[in-house]
């Protein structure tokens, strides 16, 4: 199995770009959202550190959105990555026959989960597209914004870890056709190992 990691900025079309490759894919904010919905034991872990703001379950992000602040995604991450690691592993497990999956995960390198194996693609989108799309999406805050960006490596750092990068700044087909020619790439690579 080839684990294909899909990086870059908050809003830089990492997930659009994940779907585009058709393999099994790890999505690490979906997740959350579940653990969120779903996992009584995290949001109890929350409660206790943040009892002024989680108060029921399930755990609303709007709430979330309250406490972010430089030392409270600190804690937050301490708490609810644990459970996002355990999903990560559970999925690999169940696509361990597949000859690609592709994980889209925001702190991938920063949290230090690849592998000398793994293929790292860079999703690259200019500032202006990057604040267009989060608008979009509802609830761009600015502040919140600068704090995750902060969590992660710099472009130029973390650019270096990837063996692609892919322009998202061109529209659909454009990230259609980037995507086929690395899929082509990736299977020439394993055609040669077998």
């Amino acid at each position: 199995m080839i684990r294909i990691a899909i990086v870059g900025q908050i809003g830089s079309g990492k997930t659009f770009v994940s779907r585009k490759f058709k393999y099994p894919i790890f999505n690490a904010d979906e997740e959350v959202k579940r653990i969120y919905n779903n996992n009584k034991k995290c949001f109890t872990k929350l409660r206790k550190k943040f009892p002024n703001n989680i108060k029921k379950f399930p755990i609303k992000k709007f709430e979330l959105r309250k406490i972010i602040n430089q030392k409270n995604i600190k804690i937050l991450s301490k708490i609810v990555h644990p459970y996002v690691r355990l999903s990560l592993n559970k999925f690999l497990k169940e696509n361990r026959n597949k000859d690609y999956v592709v994980l889209d995960i925001p702190l991938f390198i920063e949290n230090k989960l690849y592998k000398k194996s793994d293929v790292l693609i860079y999703v690259m989108a200019s500032k202006k597209k990057i604040i267009q799309r989060l608008k979009n999406r509802g609830g761009y805050n600015k502040q919140i914004f600068n704090i995750l960006k902060s969590q992660q490596l710099p472009i130029n750092k973390k650019r270096k870890f990837c063996d692609f990068t892919i322009e998202n700044n061109l529209g659909r087909n454009n990230i259609y056709n980037q995507v086929k020619k690395i899929k082509g790439i990736l299977n020439d690579r394993n055609s040669v190992r077998h």
